[in-house]
């Protein structure tokens, strides 16, 4: 039997291309799960092949697009997959949020509305297709109306669009869903995306593990949301330092506090799946030992946590989805939270009735690589030696705040030395040691401190490591 397995409620073989397609389409959409079907894989799970692949890919996201009512960009995902040396089409469609869809040439009748009965599609009731529609989610971005009279702009996104190639049109923002359904006014999601408007990102930074001591508080926003997710983005990548270790021969021993893939999915993730209706921005929160980045909403209702942790996606803004995909800022859907638990357990994802935080602890291997700095000639003197000047510093420190003039005198140094204060500025710019007086920095007082990121880093390079470098 091949890794496709069997044909389940949640999974259908295809051969080949066929008119069932938007049939079976339509069954995942409105089922509990979602799906995944696979177009060159018979029903004995026996992979086959497909030919054309781009024309069929081509061919299935024209269909689903215009042959399923309430539309569903987002809710599908169409890519080719290698399998034993021939190619498969993976079709993958999550749970709609606008039950029931139909077949647009059937209408929302039996006749055009499908459900997944075990491994099979069965035509609905009126009754079962009355139920859904009643509980229909009604306060999607699609249907709300853009909360302002003011005209909005979208020139960020167009050139968003134009980056990546797409032709820009008199129907540009239409074929985006950004009015709402059966009318010429645009639509919330619409306002997410506009050059201006009331949404911001917002990114606490704090010294230590706690709330107590906030040190820089920013927001990334105000435009489209597009633009402040790269913002956000590059604010990451800066607090994401790499820590470096020279470990001999001119070789460098290199390590990110953070899996940075794993951060840019959790950020992604969290401005996607955020309930903006509630006028709850996403928040990222960066400690003195972790990052935190949090969604307003909690879990979609239907999707359990386990789904939720085995990659299973269900959008909470579908809009959003297909925009952020068109952008190359998804690749698959839920394939976001598969990557982020291949780096970290899921001890990370803390989930209460309205929020869902990701917890990234720092990494204790990139602690441990405390900053080197490069000494030569006559300056080094008794700054040379096994241990590096950097860790002796960081030693000295573990007790007491001091000086330059301290830690020289306490390093036997007759004065303060250029690979002195060369070595004081490489820990204050990787967050090892902070001033006393950071409002004073060139004050005759000023004295250096071992920061909380520091303590960790000394601990976790061991004792051994700093006691025994020969000048202790």
């Amino acid at each position: 039997m091949t890794k496709f397995g069997q044909e389940n409620s949640t999974t259908e073989f295809k051969r080949q291309l066929s008119d069932a397609l938007e049939k079976e389409v339509v069954a995942f959409l409105n089922s509990a799960k979602g799906g995944d079907l696979y177009i060159g894989v018979d029903d004995d799970g026996e992979v086959l092949g497909v030919s054309d692949v781009d024309a069929q890919m081509l061919a299935i996201s024209d269909r689903i697009r215009n042959n399923i009512l309430p539309s569903c960009l987002g809710l599908y995902d169409v890519y080719a997959q290698e399998h034993e040396g021939k190619t498969v089409i993976h079709v993958v469609v999550t749970r709609g949020t606008e039950k029931p869809y139909y077949l647009k040439r059937y209408g929302q009748s039996p006749a055009g509305c499908f459900t997944r009965v075990g491994s099979g599609v069965q035509p609905m009731t009126t009754g079962m297709i009355d139920q859904l529609y009643a509980g229909r989610v009604r306060h999607s971005l699609r249907n709300i109306p853009a909360p302002t009279t003011l005209k909005l702009t979208f020139q960020q996104l167009k050139i968003y669009y134009q980056e990546k190639g797409f032709e820009i049109n008199d129907t540009f923002l239409h074929n985006l869903d950004l009015y709402v359904p059966d009318s010429e006014r645009l639509n919330y999601a619409s306002y997410l995306l506009a050059d201006t408007n009331s949404i911001s990102i917002k990114v606490a930074k704090y010294a230590g593990t706690d709330k107590c001591d906030l040190i820089e508080n920013q927001e990334y926003g105000y435009c489209s949301l597009l633009k402040a997710t790269h913002r956000v983005l590059d604010k990451l990548e800066i607090e994401n330092r790499t820590l470096t270790r020279i470990t001999g021969a001119a070789e460098r021993e290199q390590r990110r506090l953070f899996n940075a893939r794993a951060l840019r999915e959790a950020l992604i993730n969290a401005i996607i799946h955020n309930d903006y209706t509630a006028e709850v921005p996403p928040l990222v929160e960066i400690y003195a030992d972790r990052i935190s980045i949090t969604s307003y909403g909690g879990l979609l209702s239907g999707l359990s946590l386990e789904e939720c942790l085995s990659g299973r996606s269900m959008p909470r803004n579908r809009e959003l989805m297909r925009i952020f995909r068109d952008m190359e800022l998804v690749e698959h859907l839920g394939s976001g939270m598969r990557r982020i638990l291949n780096a970290y357990d899921s001890s990370i994802v803390h989930i209460s009735e309205h929020f869902f935080e990701l917890r990234f602890p720092m990494s204790s291997e990139a602690l441990a690589l405390i900053p080197e700095v490069a000494e030569s000639g006559a300056e080094s003197g008794a700054e040379s030696g096994a241990e590096s000047l950097s860790k002796k510093i960081l030693h000295l420190l573990r007790d007491a705040a001091l000086s330059k003039s301290e830690l020289s005198s306490q390093l036997g140094l007759k004065s303060v030395t250029g690979a002195l204060n060369r070595a004081v500025n490489a820990l204050l710019e990787a967050h090892w040691i902070e001033r006393t007086l950071p409002d004073k920095p060139q004050s005759r007082l000023q004295k250096y401190r071992l920061t909380h990121a520091g303590r960790l880093g000394t601990d976790a390079s061991g004792k051994q490591d700093v006691v025994d470098g020969g000048d202790f």
